[in-house]
């Protein structure tokens, strides 16, 4: 009989298939076909410089098994085989198996340390669909529109771009993703890998009862796929695949009061969010709460559309770090300067945070819920944790 081992793998429910992991992974031990990523229990070595990088946690997953499940087992998987009942014996036991156990444990808490860890989704949220258009089956989508979101004065290049599915099904719910395959292939001569963006429009689309999506890019110096996203002319063809995620959603509890921390392109799911709360409940007052960053306010995307949107459905704080004549200020400054407001909500069961953008930014707001909910008496790594396993905290960071 085999002994028990540890093996890795990978979430295919709430992994997002941007494929981080894949490229972090400095022994290959990490693959995908045109439907899951998944890892070699050949030659995973267990180095964890995987944990780190996964913004969702999917990668967090952990089964022991007798015998590992293979790759063509793994490439199957809609959702994961729970963890079978296996006897550990002296033997396994003085194998390594515990210690084993224990050094992971140590590991994982050292990668989450201030990190999203492992994702769940709020409870009222709809029951997304993913995965449903892959690598090999991609869906064609035809550019409806493409806008600078920026002040064309900014260094800041952000584009807001609908894209319309005509009559094929793709439905997706706001804080969901969909990877764009960019044309032509790679050095190797691969066809190049999706890249994912957050779609910034509601499930109903962009405009209600349209069947369109919208998202919200940056063009980056050299990013192949955002400038080509950034390039794209109306009426242009876009192969597609998804929708990615379970977890980064919506909560459809009216009493759910959400604070939404977020810098840059990091916005677009907030839109939704948004945009869905003033099209479903238009009479809710003081439900959401967004702390936005930008260097400037030229450089905020859906600076001038919030500014519309009424304080008494939405309170918004902007955080300008490079504004002439004024104080650096980060999104962590801004939570800092309503400490008493978030404190209140931090004691709330009705209360979700939602984190996007910037990796950079983790730090700065992990620091700052830390110091608001000590001076609270709340011990704020517990509170999150729970707030986490209740699906009530989320951390999307690139």
């Amino acid at each position: 009989m085999n002994k028990p081992v540890k093996q890795h793998l990978i979430d295919p429910e709430i992994c997002i298939r941007c494929y981080t992991c894949e490229m972090t992974c400095p022994i290959g031990a990490i693959q995908h076909d045109d439907n899951n990523v998944v890892v070699d229990p050949d030659t995973c070595n267990f180095c964890m410089d995987c944990i780190p990088v996964c913004p969702t946690g999917s990668i967090d997953e952990w089964r022991v098994v007798e015998t590992p499940y293979s790759l063509d087992q793994q490439y199957g998987f809609e959702e994961l085989p729970k963890q079978e009942d296996i006897a550990l014996d002296a033997e396994a036991e003085d194998d390594g198996i515990e210690a084993h156990d224990d050094a992971i444990a140590a590991l994982l808490a050292e990668a989450h340390k201030g990190a999203g860890g492992r994702a769940k989704a709020p409870a009222s949220a709809s029951k997304p669909t993913i995965n449903l258009y892959n690598l090999g089956n991609p869906a064609t989508a035809k550019v409806q529109g493409n806008y600078r979101l920026t002040d064309p004065e900014s260094d800041s290049d952000v584009r807001h771009i609908i894209l319309d599915l005509g009559a094929l099904p793709f439905p997706v719910l706001e804080g969901q993703s969909i990877g764009v395959i960019a044309p032509g292939t790679d050095d190797a001569g691969n066809p190049h890998l999706p890249r994912l963006y957050s779609v910034s429009s509601p499930r109903d689309g962009e405009r209600p009862g349209f069947n369109n999506v919208s998202l919200t890019v940056k063009r980056e110096e050299n990013g192949l796929c955002s400038n080509y996203i950034c390039d794209l002319e109306k009426d242009d063809d876009v192969q597609i695949t998804g929708p990615f995620g379970s977890t980064f959603l919506l909560p459809s509890d009216p009493n759910a009061h959400l604070l939404m921390i977020c810098t840059g392109t990091g916005s677009a799911p907030f839109r939704g969010f948004t945009m869905r709360r003033q099209r479903e409940m238009p009479g809710l007052e003081g439900s959401l709460t967004l702390v936005f960053g930008a260097r400037t306010p030229r450089d905020l995307p859906y600076f001038g559309p919030l500014k519309k949107v009424p304080d008494r459905f939405m309170l918004k704080d902007f955080a300008f770090s490079r504004q002439e004549g004024a104080p650096k200020q980060y999104v962590q400054d801004r939570l800092r300067a309503q400490a008493d407001t978030v404190a209140e909500m931090l004691k709330s069961d009705a209360a979700h945070i939602y984190i996007c953008g910037l990796k950079a930014m983790e730090e700065g707001v992990e620091e700052a819920m830390r110091d608001i909910a000590s001076a609270a008496d709340i011990d704020w790594s517990t509170l999150r944790d729970q707030m986490r396993d209740d699906g009530r905290y989320h951390v999307e960071t690139y």
